[in-house]
């Protein structure tokens, strides 16, 4: 079997309905794509059989997702806009903790009766970060609004990691004990020109 179902390459090919899904691996894992009902699709080694994603409306956008290429990558926030502010709350106060969820988003296309075509496709593995609301400013009678989000890391861009700015000898014998390869960096750092090997 192709890793991309060949009728979906054949739909891809003319004009089509992309379905965009989004697979957050928090517990319990919390399944949305991006149209409306709710579609009993899964994706193959992530989800159980029976999972069903539900229909979340319209995204503000899918943020362009990179990968984890020479260590850079970047982090992404995945939104939604419109919420009024009570329902938002409720949200809000009702999220599992999603720091260091594993995030998946995937694609298949839709057929003439917007269902899907195949099982969800994976193209993007990212790293949940935090929660994030803002409300646009509301001029006279307009309805207060929220936005929420979701940002999320490809690759180890998480901030959960210390930072290591400076690699001393004090620094690396934290790490293993035995180790002597930063016990010159003191003096190296003064400009000495070590013999090596040192």
């Amino acid at each position: 079997m192709d890793w991309v179902p060949s009728n979906v390459v054949d739909a891809l090919a003319e004009s089509h309905q992309l379905g965009i899904f989004l697979h957050i691996a928090t517990v319990p894992a919390l399944r949305v794509w991006l149209g409306v009902n709710d579609i009993p699709i899964q994706i193959e080694s992530v989800d159980e059989a029976g999972a069903v994603y539900q229909g979340g409306g319209r995204l503000i956008g899918v943020p362009t997702l990179e990968t984890l290429v020479n260590g850079t990558a970047d982090s992404v926030e995945f939104a939604m806009s419109g919420v009024d502010p009570s329902s938002g709350a409720k949200v809000l106060e009702s999220i599992p903790p999603v720091r260091g969820a594993d995030v998946f988003v995937g694609i298949t296309t839709l057929d003439d009766y917007y269902q899907p075509m195949s099982q969800i496709v994976p193209l993007w593995c990212g790293t949940a970060s935090h929660p994030t609301e803002s409300s646009p400013t509301v001029m006279g009678a307009e309805n207060r609004s929220l936005t929420l989000g979701l940002v999320v890391a490809a690759g180890s861009e998480t901030r959960s990691r210390p930072a290591r700015s400076l690699w001393s000898s004090a620094h690396q014998k934290a790490i293993s004990a035995t180790d002597r390869f930063c016990d010159n960096t003191s003096r190296i750092a003064r400009g000495v020109q070590p013999a090596w090997p040192a």
